[in-house]
């Protein structure tokens, strides 16, 4: 008898815990999803599913999302839209039956539950897709209840894909809005890679429309301006705040300073999203586009576009920036192309290219294999192969010396990336290695293998720095959709590859036949030469063309 006192006991007990939430009013299972019901949910297949409407979606869009017993019904139900892998609810709900209510779980209806335990078979409900916030492909996520003690956790929807680009597209340039692109007329709904903005003005000119879309870590920003340089612009940053979440700013730059953030203003109609590192924004603007000289959407200004990183929530030096050719008048649709780079940084990359793809790489060589070459035939009272090599690095010192002169002398900054900070290290090597050879003990002193270890480590270091600060350059010079000046200097860094490899493998077999590196025996060394000359000629000549035309 007492013990069945104790089961009706317990139960007494339970029984008002797992049917406290007859109301559906489980905002205790946001969370985790599991009902408090002190039973462990079933791990075989669901009879149930969830159903979305669409496969993809877009901020903004809406999604009908069904939830049904494909061979049981259920009493209870609990769902949302998740991250795919994600751990809390995303977007919003609305329900137009009875069966079913919203709950607010983050502060928004992003949750829908039963409002009764009577018996469902199918529940349908519209999901809304958020305007802002960091978007990715999503899952439906529902939890069914079909008695107390029974009940399925995670019961998922098919991955619908997020398309991202915030609907951001070329579409409608110059016909519609003024648009400008990096590379020029990409199109950002079919390439990640592509920098784009577009700005209309309404009827009127009483307000502006303006997208923006870019790959960032941190903030993308657009400025109109009265001229190409940076300076007295009006400008609206798409940015990650200290929340982590984007937001658009107003901001005002004076000079070379970081700009200064101004009040929002009028500013309506946000839609931002962030997406496999795009950052992505669209808005309306009533406030009066105003630079130092010109005031509204009527008068002609220069389109800029960078890019950046934040620190909590606060804009950091820009990456990169691109700046039309033209000035335009937003008011009449076009399309605008990126500013022609002034003749200064073509001449800098110019010298750059000839230092060390040509007299640098030649010297370099003759210095390590060719130095049998005319024995004994002077010049200037010093063999003919130190001549030579003297007189390439020469040239080489004296045309990296001119590039970094010429860049400096115009940009005064660090914009650029790594490519300044690159360029820098190899000035100063290179001027390091003559100077250091003039003060280089003789050849017979017993610590000149000091000298010539750390002078043959020092070239090749500079020679890897000054080709990474090649492709730096030419990936921030190169306006080309494909990129092509960047693939071909990978061509010729494969072809000068190939010219060591084969010196190498020359020298291997002379040391075989135990051929005195001294003798005259350099034929093929000179044959080879004339090789990497020629190859290394027609590289040169594609990128200076290359360079030209930008």
């Amino acid at each position: 008898m007492d013990r069945y006192l104790l089961i009706i006991a317990i139960f007494a007990c339970i029984l008002p815990v797992v049917r406290c939430y007859p109301n559906g009013l489980v905002t205790a299972s946001c969370i985790d999803m599991v009902p408090q019901h002190g039973v462990n949910s079933q791990q075989q297949p669901a009879p149930y599913s969830v159903i979305s409407s669409a496969l993809n979606f877009k901020e903004g869009d809406t999604i009908t999302v069904t939830i049904q017993g494909n061979s049981s019904q259920f009493i209870g139900f609990l769902l949302q839209a998740r991250l795919v892998n994600g751990t809390g609810p995303l977007g919003s709900f609305t329900v137009s039956t009875g069966q079913a209510q919203t709950l607010n779980c983050s502060g928004v209806s992003d949750a829908v539950s039963h409002t009764s335990s009577a018996l469902k078979s199918s529940i349908q409900v519209t999901w809304t897709v958020p305007t802002s916030g960091s978007l990715n492909d999503i899952q439906f996520s529902a939890t069914f209840v079909q008695n107390l003690t029974i009940y399925w956790v995670g019961v998922k929807s098919s991955t619908v894909k997020y398309t991202g680009t915030n609907g951001i597209s070329s579409t409608g340039c110059g016909t519609s809005k003024v648009c400008f692109s990096q590379p020029a007329n990409c199109d950002p709904s079919v390439s990640s890679a592509c920098y784009f903005m577009s700005a209309v003005a309404t009827s009127g000119d009483t307000a502006v429309q303006v997208e923006m879309t870019g790959i960032s870590d941190g903030y993308i920003a657009i400025g109109f301006s009265d001229d190409q340089k940076m300076g007295n612009d009006d400008i609206y940053i798409c940015g990650l705040g200290s929340n982590g979440q984007l937001q658009i700013q107003h901001a005002y730059s004076t000079g070379r300073s970081p700009p200064t953030i101004l009040s929002p203003g009028n500013v309506s109609n946000v839609i931002s999203s962030l997406n496999n590192g795009v950052i992505s924004c669209s808005f309306t603007t009533l406030n009066p586009i105003s630079t130092q000289r010109s005031i509204g959407s009527n008068s002609p200004y220069y389109l800029m576009l960078v890019y950046g990183s934040t620190s909590n929530g606060k804009i950091q030096i820009h990456k990169d920036t691109f700046v039309s050719s033209t000035s335009v008048n937003i008011s009449s649709p076009g399309v605008v192309s990126t500013e022609s780079f002034p003749p200064i940084v073509k001449a800098h990359g110019s010298l750059m290219l000839i230092a060390w793809m040509t007299t640098g790489s030649l010297g370099m060589i003759i210095a390590k294999y060719i130095k049998g070459m005319a024995k004994g035939t002077k010049c200037a009272g010093k063999d003919v192969w130190f001549v030579a090599h003297l007189s390439l690095m020469i040239l080489t010192v004296a045309a990296t010396s001119i590039a970094f002169i010429l860049i400096f002398a115009d940009v005064r900054d660090w914009s650029g990336g790594a490519h300044p900070v690159l360029g820098c290290i190899v000035m100063i090597l290179t001027l390091i290695q003559p100077t250091a050879a003039i003060f280089r003990c003789g050849p017979t002193d017993k610590w000149r293998f000091i000298f010539n270890w750390s002078h043959a480590l020092n070239a090749l270091l500079i020679k890897v720095l000054a080709v990474a600060a090649i492709f730096t350059g030419l990936i921030w010079l190169d306006n080309t959709e494909n990129q092509w000046l960047v693939k071909v200097m990978g061509g010729f860094v494969g072809w000068e590859a190939l010219v060591y490899i084969l010196l190498e493998a020359r020298r291997w077999w002379k040391h075989k036949e135990t051929t005195d590196e001294g003798s005259n025996s350099t034929n093929v060394e000179l044959l080879i030469l004339g090789l990497f000359f020629l190859g290394n000629l027609c590289f040169l000549v594609a990128l200076l063309v290359g360079i030209g035309s930008q």
